[in-house]
């Protein structure tokens, strides 16, 4: 139980730092709603569950060629959410003003969040790193280390959730100043960016 509640500490310390996963929720918040940031954390979650499958299978071996793998690979996602982003900033003001309820691509942004969580090869690594600390000794390793992901997960989860809650909250007082909510979203979605192109570095 202390290191179910330890772990729920550590997760909660984590969620507060923004990473390129929360940049992304937050910035889709500001530009949609909350509602739609949510979908955006469904991705993540959706990401990290799959890098917390190979983490509790243990799979060592492939941990590390698919880091290799991603690494390469999200330089792509970089670019395309560094385009994103520069693209909002741009914006004018006008071209955001809604009337109604807001159309926003649900597919691509759970896609986003997907693509964001599953290319960060740091996260994988950390994470494969980080949960065995919380394996209590005797007992089932396996077991615990399946119920130490999925608290994880859960926590991750609730906590990012409450970041689109919380931009999701900011829009309407941003919905009379259109400029300026360009400008967050573009910023967050670079930063995303950044973040991402960052996770490689040791």
């Amino acid at each position: 139980m202390e290191s179910i509640l330890a772990l729920i500490l550590v997760t909660l310390g984590l969620v507060a730092i923004p990473g390129p996963n929360v940049a992304l929720t937050v910035a889709n918040s500001l530009r949609y709603g909350a509602m739609y940031g949510l979908v955006t954390v469904l991705g993540t979650t959706a990401g990290v569950g799959l890098q917390l499958v190979l983490v509790v299978l243990g799979i060592g071996a492939l941990l590390e060629l698919a880091a290799d793998i991603l690494t390469w690979i999200k330089w792509a996602g970089v670019a395309y959410l560094l385009w994103l982003g520069i693209r909002s900033w741009l914006t004018p003001a006008a071209d955001l003003a809604h009337i109604g309820p807001v159309r926003a691509p649900i597919g691509k942004l759970f896609l986003h969040g997907l693509g964001i969580a599953v290319l960060n090869p740091k996260t994988l690594i950390f994470n494969a790193a980080l949960l065995p600390q919380f394996i209590t000794p005797g007992g089932n390793h396996d077991s615990q280390l399946a119920l130490i992901a999925a608290v994880f997960l859960i926590v991750l989860t609730l906590g990012d959730s409450l970041w689109a809650f919380f931009a999701g909250a900011l829009r309407p007082l941003l919905l009379r100043y259109g400029r300026w909510r360009n400008r967050l979203t573009g910023g967050f979605l670079i930063a995303a960016g950044i973040g991402l192109a960052l996770s490689g570095r040791k």
